[in-house]
């Protein structure tokens, strides 16, 4: 379902029990990309209605999530700041081909593997937090993350016949999967 090709290590949990607070300042910078990214689609696509559409309520959804987290951090008095990313987000993003189509097609398809990790990490925190209302918070997530993913991958399919797509998303998932593996040493949603 989520297309990825690969399962979150457990070095990762480590790095979450570490450090907690960072993991949940990171996630709220990445509901905020995340919206950066839907908009910029938007605008880079607006002439492609069902997308424009789409991403309208991916933005919408996504901010949302933002606040959400803004307000958790605040219930828990962890002060929101400035992060350093993980190198996951770039790292994707190098992989997107220059030329159209196929750049609508990687841009859409790296999103989405974004969001199938996403998915997948909540996924994880809500089985192993021990915070009964990170795991609820979490859980809550899960569904959204998912029907994103499938979203971007469904429009890609709108620059290119299916088969195309899916051969090149393989080959994504697979560069995506390299990443995660390597990881990155601080603490972060994708580290």
């Amino acid at each position: 379902m989520l297309s990825l090709q690969s399962v979150s290590d457990t070095r990762w949990l480590d790095q979450v029990d570490r450090g907690l607070d960072d993991v949940l300042i990171d996630h709220a910078h990445c509901e905020k990309k995340a919206a950066g990214v839907a908009m910029n689609l938007l605008f880079s696509y607006v002439d492609h209605v069902p997308l424009a559409r789409a991403m309208t309520e991916i933005v919408n959804e996504e901010l949302e999530h933002f606040q959400q987290v803004l307000d958790l951090l605040e219930r828990r008095g962890i002060p929101f700041r400035k992060l350093s990313p993980s190198s996951y987000g770039q790292r994707l993003h190098e992989l997107i081909r220059r030329e159209e189509p196929a750049r609508a097609i990687d841009r859409l398809l790296v999103a989405g593997l974004i969001e199938a990790r996403s998915c997948e990490r909540f996924s994880l925190l809500a089985d192993h937090v021990a915070d009964t209302d990170l795991r609820e918070f979490y859980r809550s997530l899960f569904e959204s993350e998912a029907r994103h993913h499938s979203t971007y991958v469904r429009l890609a399919c709108d620059f290119a016949a299916e088969e195309v797509v899916r051969e090149r998303l393989h080959g994504l998932a697979a560069a995506e999967a390299a990443i995660i593996a390597r990881g990155d040493e601080v603490p972060r949603m994708h580290s």
